[in-house]
């Protein structure tokens, strides 16, 4: 399921032209290929038993729904779908015309009209078949209201055009889809609420879709970049948690990290490096590679990193950014300098105060390092940060004293 869902429903999308109708048929083939195939034994070829199975029951359903509707004759239904398919399909048993329709399910998913997390959201459910639970998960919301998101979404798409764009418009698309995937793999690494740490397997199923997009999508910098960024932050994944508790990078065990997955990353990354015009996902790929090639936290070129925050954030003008690079710089300069770039900067949420207080605490300066804890801590939503941030207060507490 895995490994087709994205495929087949591209296909049935593309000849129903009904996203409602080609999802409900192919959960339906799934289930069945479930009871059946543990009795019956693996078709020669399962994805092709499937696709066949999904179209059956979605050409019942138009049935049912034209008799109950008595507006279309049954035969007019049956030649457009025919003609539909013969457009857009091939013979089941090789789905070579599978990748172009991928690629038009992808990019109506990363449709203008839908809000970033919809679409976030979209994608990962229709592309990569993640339930909807697993979903709801990763953005923090019941599963009840995921669904109704998922539904709205969809209907919103109800009209809009299966059609690749072209040219720069289709850069745009694919840019998006980029933005989408890497918005939910940092949702499942910094989780904003609830008691996770981190959620490895829906950073993962985001990593996916990105691979799934460079394999249909045209040559990008940007999308091999992108891929390079996540799996190097991917790799360190074991090391971040330890018995429930959040582990920064420095403090992590880096014999637990995936060397082989940094190894891919780096082949990928060092073209780029060398060729790529310097973009924000290829300046953040150069500073995630830098930490995971120091053999020890005490190596990482910090000036380097700092140097690259700071054509980042000229490039984005993040505050995010910002707070990144004066982390950098502290490092590389001295908490003084972090501090003064901190000066100004807004940003919602308990991350800028929880690095105030780190750099106070550096420049000794330890009353209003507290005070600064402890308005990250109630900034805080999650549960393993705000412990976190609280053995910070304790350790400084006893500093002070």
């Amino acid at each position: 399921m895995r490994d087709e869902w994205g495929r087949l429903l591209a296909l049935l999308a593309a000849q129903f032209r009904r996203l409602d109708l080609a999802e409900d048929s192919l959960a339906e083939a799934f289930e069945s290929a479930a009871r059946t195939w543990p009795a019956d034994g693996v078709p020669a070829n399962p994805p092709a038993w499937l696709l066949t199975a999904a179209r059956r029951r979605a050409l019942d359903r138009l049935r049912a729904e034209a008799v109950a509707a008595k507006s279309l004759p049954l035969l007019a239904v049956e030649a457009e779908i025919t003609a539909n398919a013969r457009r857009v399909l091939v013979d089941a048993a090789g789905e070579v015309g599978a990748v172009d329709e991928r690629l038009r399910l992808i990019l109506l998913c990363a449709h203008p009209s839908l809000p970033a997390e919809s679409a976030a959201a979209l994608t990962l459910r229709l592309v990569l078949g993640v339930p909807t639970a697993d979903i709801a998960r990763l953005f923090l919301v019941p599963t009840a209201t995921m669904a109704a998101r998922l539904t709205r979404a969809r209907k919103r798409l109800s009209n809009a055009r299966f059609d690749v764009p072209v040219g720069p418009a289709l850069q745009e698309r694919v840019g998006a889809v980029a933005d989408i995937a890497y918005l939910a793999f940092t949702a499942a690494y910094a989780p904003g609420s609830g008691s996770d740490v981190v959620r490895a397997a829906e950073a993962g199923e985001s990593l996916r879709l990105v691979q799934v997009v460079r394999e249909v999508a045209p040559p990008s910098y940007e999308l091999d970049a992108l891929q390079a960024l996540m799996m190097l932050q991917h790799a360190r994944r074991d090391a971040r948690v330890e018995d429930g508790r959040l582990v920064l990078l420095p403090d992590q065990d880096r014999s637990r990290w995936r060397m082989d997955e940094i190894a891919d990353a780096l082949a990928l990354l060092t073209p780029l490096a060398r060729d790529a015009p310097s973009t924000p996902y290829l300046l953040q790929a150069l500073i995630a590679a830098e930490h995971s090639t120091a053999l020890r936290a005490a190596d990482t070129d910090w000036g380097r990193i700092s140097e690259w925050y700071d054509e980042l954030e000229a490039l984005t003008g993040s505050p995010v950014v910002r707070l990144n690079r004066a982390v950098a710089v502290a490092e590389a300069e001295g908490p003084e300098a972090g501090l003064e770039l901190l000066e100004g900067l807004d940003l919602p949420g308990h991350r800028l105060p929880a690095v105030r207080a780190e750099l106070l605490v550096r420049a000794d300066r330890l009353p209003e390092a507290l005070a600064a804890y402890d308005a990250a801590i109630a900034a805080c939503d999650n549960a393993a940060e705000r412990a976190h941030l609280r053995g910070r207060v304790s350790r400084t507490s006893v500093r002070r004293s």
